[in-house]
Order: C-alpha cells, then sequence, then structure tokens
C-alpha cells in the first residue's frame, strides 16, 4: 500500500493549489481524479473559462450580425475554438502538478476507512492509498429534476454538456430562472438563438436588489428573450428534430418546441461513491459536507474544500479555502472562513451583473439609516466607446459612518470595477476614498468618480 503525508481527492481549484504548496514543502502528495478530462477542474473545463468564452465571442458575434447560417458558422468555430483552449489548459494543470512533485492518480477514490483509499481505475483495476491527511475537493454536479421524458430526452442538455453541443440551436429552452440559466439565455441570445426560460415562481432574480434587476429584465426584454413565470413542466417528448416541452402555466397547459432544452436547476455536491460513512465524515442536511470555520471535518485529518461543503460555488471562494488549509497546516491559523471579508460575485450577462454587500431593501430591514448614489450606464463617457449603453449603478451607503454598505453594478465590465468596492469594503474606508480617487481615463472605473458623486 502506498503511504502518502496529504492525498487530494478531486482536481479543483484549492485542491490542486494546495498540493503544490505541500509539494513544495517536500511532503509526498497525491491528487486523486476520476477522469482525464477534468484534470484542473470544473472552472477550467467545464465552468468559468469555457462559458466565459463563449460569453465573449457571443457578444462580439452579436455585433457582426448576419442571418441565422452566418452566427451558426461562428458558433460552431467557437465550440472548436473553445476545446482547444481546454485542452491545453488542462494538460498545463496536469503538467504543473506533476512538474511541482504530485502523483496524479487517475481513478474513482472511496474510504475504506479514515485512512486508506480505495482507487478504482478505468480499467476496473484498484489499489489502496493511505493519506496521514485527506482532502475531499469533489465540486459540483448540474441536478436534474425527475421530470418525465427529461432524462431520456437526446435534446437535453447542462450548463457543462451543452458547451459541447456543436449546432447553434434555433430555439433554446431553459428550465430554471438562475444566474446559470441568465448567463447561459444571455450567451445564446447573442448568438442568435430564440431563448425562452422558465421559471416557476414569480420572481426574476429574486436575490437582487429590485431597482437593478428591473433594469437587467429590461434589456433581457429588449434583446427578445421570452420568460415565462409560474411554470411548471409536465412532460418531455423527443420529436423529429426538436424536444417538445409541455408546460403548465398557472392553469393553461401549451407546448413549446425547442433543438435543445438546457435544465439549469442548480447544482448539488459530488459526494457519490465516495463512502464517507466508511470514514464517519458526516454530512449536512442538504447533502454537503460539513466543516468547521477551518474547513475540518467531523474527522480530524479529513479536510473538504471547494462546491463539496455547500458553501458559494465560486472559483475564487475555492482558492480562498487554500489559503486557510495553508493557514491551518503552515500557518498561524488565523484564516478562517469567517473572516474572508465581503464576497463579491459577477452574473455574466451582457452587460455583466456585478454586487457585492446589501441591497436598499436588506440595508433598511437591518435598520441602516442610508444613502444612495445612483448613476446610469448610459451616461459614461466609456458605454459609448464600447457600444453598450445599457445599465445602472447604485451604491447602498451608512449615513452615519459614510461606510459602503452594497454595491450594485449592471454595466459593461462591472466585474472589474466590483473588485475596487471590496477592498474598500473590508478595510472599512468612507466611500469619499473612492469618489475622489484618480482613475484614468476613458475607463469604466472612472465612472466611480461620478457615481459617488451624485449623493
Amino acid at each position: 500500500m502506498k503511504k502518502y503525508d496529504h492525498i487530494i481527492i478531486g482536481f479543483g481549484k484549492g485542491g490542486k493549489t494546495i498540493a503544490g504548496v505541500l509539494a513544495a514543502r517536500g511532503k509526498r502528495v497525491a491528487i486523486i481524479e476520476q477522469s482525464e478530462k477534468m484534470f484542473g477542474g470544473t472552472c477550467i473545463n467545464m465552468g468559468c473559462i469555457p462559458s466565459k468564452f463563449l460569453e465573449e465571442r457571443a457578444r462580439i458575434s452579436k455585433q457582426l450580425g448576419g442571418d441565422f447560417k452566418e452566427k451558426s458558422g461562428r458558433y460552431q468555430d467557437t465550440i472548436e475554438e473553445k476545446r482547444r483552449i481546454v485542452a491545453a489548459l488542462r494538460e498545463k494543470n496536469y503538467n504543473k502538478a506533476i512538474l511541482s512533485g504530485v502523483d496524479v492518480i487517475v481513478g474513482q477514490a472511496s474510504f475504506a476507512d479514515e485512512h486508506v483509499l480505495q482507487v478504482k481505475r478505468i480499467d476496473e483495476t484498484s489499489e489502496e492509498l493511505w493519506g496521514d491527511q485527506i482532502y475531499i475537493n469533489t465540486g459540483a454536479y448540474p441536478f436534474i429534476p425527475d421530470i418525465p421524458g427529461l432524462k431520456e430526452s437526446r435534446f437535453i442538455y447542462t450548463s457543462e454538456s451543452i458547451m459541447e453541443l456543436d449546432s447553434l440551436p434555433k430555439h433554446l429552452v431553459i428550465i430554471g430562472g438562475g444566474y446559470i440559466g441568465m448567463e447561459f439565455a444571455s450567451y445564446y441570445a447573442n448568438f442568435g438563438s430564440d431563448v425562452t426560460i422558465l421559471q416557476n415562481d414569480n420572481e426574476f432574480l429574486s436575490r437582487e436588489d429590485e431597482e437593478v434587476r428591473k433594469s437587467v429584465l429590461e434589456s433581457f426584454l429588449k434583446r427578445g428573450i421570452r420568460i415565462m413565470y409560474n411554470v411548471s413542466v409536465t412532460s418531455i417528448t423527443d420529436k423529429k428534430g426538436t424536444a417538445s416541452i409541455l408546460v403548465k402555466e398557472g392553469e393553461v397547459l401549451q407546448e413549446l418546441n425547442a433543438e435543445a432544452l438546457l435544465v439549469a436547476t442548480g447544482r448539488r455536491p459530488y459526494v457519490d461513491g465516495l463512502c464517507l460513512e466508511n470514514a464517519g465524515v458526516k454530512l449536512t442536511q442538504r447533502g454537503a459536507i460539513a466543516v468547521d470555520e477551518n474547513l475540518r471535518t467531523s474527522v480530524a485529518h479529513i479536510w473538504a474544500a471547494g462546491d463539496v461543503t455547500g458553501g458559494l460555488q465560486f472559483t475564487y471562494i475555492s482558492l480562498d479555502d487554500s489559503r486557510i488549509l495553508k493557514s491551518q497546516l503552515l500557518g498561524d491559523k488565523s484564516r478562517t472562513i469567517n473572516n474572508r471579508g465581503e464576497i463579491p460575485y459577477s452574473i455574466f450577462i451582457d452587460p455583466p451583473l456585478s454586487r457585492i454587500g446589501l441591497t436598499e431593501k436588506e440595508a433598511l430591514d437591518q435598520g441602516y439609516k442610508i444613502k444612495i448614489a445612483r448613476l446610469s450606464a448610459a451616461a459614461i463617457p466609456k458605454t459609448q466607446v464600447v457600444g453598450l449603453t445599457t445599465g445602472v449603478l447604485k451604491v447602498i451607503i451608512d449615513n452615519g459612518t459614510n461606510l459602503i454598505l452594497g454595491a450594485h453594478l449592471f454595466c459593461a465590465q462591472s466585474h472589474e470595477m466590483i473588485n475596487l468596492f471590496k477592498i474598500a469594503m473590508d478595510a472599512k474606508l468612507p466611500y469619499s476614498v473612492l469618489r475622489d480617487t484618480i482613475y484614468t481615463h476613458p475607463t469604466m472605473s472612472e465612472a466611480i468618480n461620478d457615481l459617488l458623486s451624485t449623493i
């Protein structure tokens, strides 16, 4: 039986990062990954990088215009180039791990006991590995609801598999109006598909600031994206070239036909097949691996990082998990999930929606007396330069302390701008610091001068 100081299950961002750190310290380290197509983790293979590549190329395709045949050709070229980019990144991640001294083992890992992992390879052979410290970094997978005919349909896709779809669908139906569904709706609408979003409630982006989400909704409708509310999907039946989707909107039944059906109903922690019970690792009520503030599981020498812990499913959170693990294993143990500071996020629609902190309603509900800065995206010179004047910028400020409570940016390049607000909020800087900073011109960041001067 091979023995390692550290074994990481899963080649995700947090796991591969801490593996490199530990190997550099002379530790014997192994990463177990069940698929050669997942070296580097979800982000580079079927998440952030390929999807944002589609987002960028879709935006360019929209600008170029043309008939559906031309748009389809550009889409096919995009998918092929995406595959080349992902393959190159996958190889780079594998080589980096090997060169750092990490053993990469391909196979399905399961716990035999709290220190021993059984690895079953593709060729059905297996081996046992012993780990002094073990880390679970297996990520999450798309959830498929139990709808008659859905799993059997040849037209069904998830957020992962749709990026392997070679032909541009004339009509794309998306089940689920969450962030993933919104992003793909935006991509495919820009490429030239007719897009319909099916929501099971009557709220559009219900977690977002009301004023901002109204602006997003208006932009979606102007782009021809159809949104159906309070809809339940009753059945899926394949026809010759399309899926027949029977939906119930209120009490009315109707049929939709689509060349592609994207299921975007959330992601679940990937714990299948790990046999966690053999090691005594406990799960939360929602099926995630339960961890404390240091990412330690119910077993002292077993840790978990990334999406499998049930937290925010962002690559940069998984990266920060590796910092926590490094602090706990090699540092002063000061870094925990409780001192990450404010967490920004971006929804890569067109233009992107980025947020950090509280909405106006949340701030008022928590008893703050607030003042609000607002600016139309069309008032920013840079939006005229890039030809994307859609959107609104809104910042919530505590009237007593002048500290920023929340920022909501629906505008071009908001995914870059939002990071400035995180720095200011974590450092507890008054909003005037960002307001009075000198920014380069012409940029989107300089809009912060005007935005925060509206108070």
